[in-house]
């Protein structure tokens, strides 16, 4: 009982509370802020860098897994299989630049609510 009592006076305490306002902020936040990067931010990025599209930008690792596929199956002494038509693989390297530049936004907007917390904050 006392486990459940200990939990219970922690999980009331005010800065239990913030956090989980903080929280439930923060994925909002985030979620503006994605919007903000991909529907504001990079269409035009995009269009000064030739009509690109960061969310499409991708490379085609397929032929790749088929010729390693084609080498296993050949040292293994095996037949060479024949390729079925399999999921294409993509390295989506597009929407890492995206993420990337929501986490600079995020990180910078957190930089900021620190510095200003800590500026309204007495020091002693």
């Amino acid at each position: 009982m006392a486990f459940f009592k200990e939990f219970k006076t922690f999980a009331l305490k005010g800065n239990v509370m913030d956090m989980a306002v903080g929280v439930i902020i923060g994925g909002a936040f985030g979620k503006i802020v994605s919007s903000l990067v991909n529907d504001i931010l990079m269409p035009p990025i995009g269009v000064l860098l030739g009509n690109t599209d960061f969310s499409r930008l991708r490379v085609d690792l397929t032929q790749l897994r088929d010729a390693t596929a084609r080498a296993t199956h050949s040292v293994a002494g095996d037949l060479i299989p024949t390729v079925t038509t399999a999921e294409p693989i993509y390295w989506n390297y597009g929407a890492f630049i995206q993420q990337c530049v929501d986490f600079v936004i995020l990180a910078f907007c957190v930089f900021m609510m620190v510095k200003l917390m800590n500026r309204l904050t007495p020091q002693t």
